[in-house]
């Protein structure tokens, strides 16, 4: 197989024979002959450097054929439920639970895994390297994302973590520590929006207990969001952290997909 893809590639790199400059006639007619005359001349300077970038090339697309497919956790194109095992209380979604081999922050222990459901026809995308925490663990100041999920049709959502010291100066606070669900959302809001966050913009807030843990639950409309006009979020804290969990559609989605979202938002637990 290699041999069929480089053959052309290793046929252009064979370098020219040197020509040898005879100065017979130019002695016969009397002119001086020197050491140099028989000296093979090398090849141009251009042409040398056509030869090394045709072999810089020749190793790069090596290298990529080489190469073998990414994990299905990492690639945008393969579809949850061909990997993910499917819910058993939620027929027709699948269930995940986030592994340290996840996200920076679980490998440091600065966040306790989380689960949620899904759409088997979603597909995780990729967290930029600067939102993902992954410079500063286990001590970041500011908030980071964790995980990624998305579907064209029905809208998207994503983990946000952010520090508990930013929110509160009580080690191991709870959630009802920090405050009312409005004044969490208050400084949350503008990683929900994705730019910035109106009180106005809050439709409703709920509290729930499970398993000895709260939730503060949000419905928001949210016109000028760069996530979506319509976002649904679920925060709770443990440990040193607060975790937000976000999901978004905007106008065209949101009429067939809000009963999904609201369902994968109510599961999520820490």
């Amino acid at each position: 197989m290699a041999s069929s893809v480089f053959s052309p590639l290793f046929t252009s790199l064979r370098l020219p024979v040197p020509t040898v400059i005879s100065r017979c006639t130019s002695s016969l007619q009397g002119a001086p002959s020197t050491v140099h005359d028989a000296v093979p001349r090398p090849p141009p300077l251009v042409a040398v450097a056509s030869h090394r970038r045709e072999l810089v090339l020749g190793a790069a697309l090596s290298a990529v054929l080489s190469r073998g497919p990414l994990p299905p956790a990492q690639a945008r194109e393969v579809e949850v439920g061909t990997y993910l095992p499917a819910a058993p209380a939620n027929p027709g979604f699948v269930f995940f639970r986030a592994t340290p081999k996840d996200t920076p922050a679980l490998r440091a222990g600065n966040v306790e895994p989380y689960e949620f459901i899904l759409p088997p026809t979603w597909k995780q995308t990729r967290v930029a390297n600067i939102l993902s925490g992954n410079y500063c663990q286990p001590k970041c100041a500011e908030p980071w994302v964790e995980v990624k999920f998305e579907d064209e049709k029905q809208g998207k959502v994503q983990v946000v973590a952010s520090p508990l010291i930013r929110l509160t100066n009580k080690p191991n606070a709870t959630i009802e520590d920090i405050g009312s669900p409005e004044r969490l959302i208050a400084s949350l809001g503008p990683f929900v929006t994705g730019n910035t966050f109106d009180s106005d913009e809050l439709v409703d807030t709920n509290v729930e207990n499970v398993d000895g843990q709260t939730y503060y639950s949000y419905a928001l409309e949210t016109p000028l969001a760069l996530t979506g006009s319509h976002n649904l979020a679920k925060a709770t804290a443990k440990g040193n952290t607060v975790v937000l969990f976000v999901a978004s559609a905007n106008d065209k989605q949101w009429p067939a997909s809000q009963k999904v979202l609201k369902a994968i938002v109510d599961s999520f637990q820490v």
